[in-house]
């Protein structure tokens, strides 16, 4: 049952600063702001939306088929993809630009700065979803604009149900677009943060979104997570954890564990559990794409977190 994954792959430069950003931020001053953060560790993960959300989705056993591009220095990723065997037949190589790079800093309370440089991201629309073949499902996951434009509509053209996940380019598209893809989308997973900039910028609340989807997600960090899913309503609590090291690519592990319990038909409780223990496993290791977990761990946390297995 094979999820095509629509999104970027990057190069994640990710940086740690000691303190807290509101500590350096003159509330009154941000019109000329000019800072600099002290950042003792750093290092560079293989990151981008469409790698981490495939990478979770391969250690729960489902079929991650990725649909981005690369540029001229992408020979390591996909070396690393060969290595956790997903399939590479949907990406394409832009040889005149760079692989998208993204520049993280984290402050001790979690919050992030990203600085993003698209590179060969910006020609992601030449791909086309008619290219992956059959699949199940599909998730259009933060990418070039016009890739997600276009991939939003090639999917429902193809009658292919599909995760609209705006992420941190929701900022890019007018209200309008986000209506018409909220409407060619089956299901929309946003964060707390990107839920109030799409209601801000549609004019509608979440109530008039989750109407026109099969199911609406919002994800609250700490708080959880609700599920709004025809009338039925889901607080779905975060798994707890013993320490909190990073919290880049969080989204994506939950969003690899809505790709799995569709795909397989689960139950909403069920998949939004799945999806929460996803990101709370991955909120414990640093970087996107280092945790190593079996299937049967995956398992065995979930029966421990909620009482069953799925």
């Amino acid at each position: 049952m094979t999820s095509l994954i629509c999104g970027s792959l990057a190069f994640d430069t990710i940086m740690s600063f000691e303190g807290r950003f509101s500590e350096a931020l003159l509330a009154d001053q941000l019109h000329k702001i000019n800072v600099a953060f002290l950042v003792p560790a750093m290092r560079r993960e293989f990151g981008g939306c469409a790698g981490n959300i495939a990478f979770n989705l391969k250690l729960l056993g489902g079929e991650p088929l990725i649909m981005a591009t690369l540029g001229q220095d992408g020979a390591s990723y996909r070396e690393h993809l060969d290595r956790l065997q997903i399939s590479q037949r949907c990406i394409k190589t832009v040889d005149d630009s760079y692989t998208a790079q993204a520049f993280i800093t984290t402050d001790v309370a979690g919050n992030q700065i990203t600085a993003f440089h698209p590179g060969a991201m910006s020609f992601a629309h030449q791909n086309r979803v008619s290219d992956a073949g059959k699949v199940k499902l599909a998730i259009v996951a933060p990418d070039g604009r016009d890739s997600m434009l276009q991939h939003a509509q090639q999917c429902a053209e193809a009658n292919v149900p599909f995760i609209f996940d705006p992420g941190q380019g929701l900022p890019m598209f007018s209200g309008d677009e986000l209506k018409n893809l909220i409407e060619l989308a089956t299901y929309v997973a946003v964060n707390d943060y990107e839920a109030e900039l799409l209601v801000e910028r549609t004019g509608m609340n979440l109530a008039a979104i989750a109407e026109r989807v099969s199911a609406l997600v919002v994800t609250r960090g700490e708080q959880g997570a609700e599920v709004f899913a025809g009338n039925n309503y889901l607080a779905i609590p975060c798994v707890p954890v013993d320490r909190v090291a990073d919290p880049t690519g969080c989204g994506d592990a939950f969003r690899a564990g809505m790709l799995y319990g569709l795909a397989n038909d689960f139950d909403w409780e069920t998949t939004a559990r799945l999806s929460s223990l996803m990101g709370s496993i991955k909120i414990a290791h640093q970087g996107p794409q280092n945790h190593d977990l079996s299937r049967a761990e995956i398992e065995d946390r979930f029966q421990q977190a909620f009482g069953y297995r799925f």
